[in-house]
């Protein structure tokens, strides 16, 4: 995660989430591995707050916006984990010719 990004819904800074060290990172992995067990993520994780802004000043179509999205960091390091999880139950699966569908194959 990079430093100095802006706060997401939760008002959280991600740099705060880098200060916690080892026991803020235990607290978090039981955490994700509580909501994995129990297939519940908590409110505050599934909400995305989206801001459309104009490209161009008389914008009428959607390609002429673009989004910004704030999503809580703490939500975006799960999505990471869970991503990856994902990747390696797919490789374990396919062989190695199915390289046109997986990524850096």
């Amino acid at each position: 995660m990079r430093n100095r990004k802006a706060t997401g819904d939760d008002d959280v800074p991600g740099d705060v989430l880098k200060l916690l060290g080892e026991g803020g990172l235990k607290i978090l992995t039981k955490l994700i591995n509580t909501m994995y067990e129990n297939r519940e993520w908590p409110k505050d994780y599934t909400e995305v707050t989206m801001i459309a802004l104009k490209k161009k000043t008389q914008a009428t179509k959607c390609s002429d916006h673009r989004t910004i999205r704030f999503i809580a960091h703490t939500s975006k390091i799960i999505a990471k984990i869970l991503r990856r999880m994902i990747e390696m139950k797919i490789d374990a699966v396919l062989g190695e010719d199915q390289f046109g569908f997986r990524r850096g194959k």
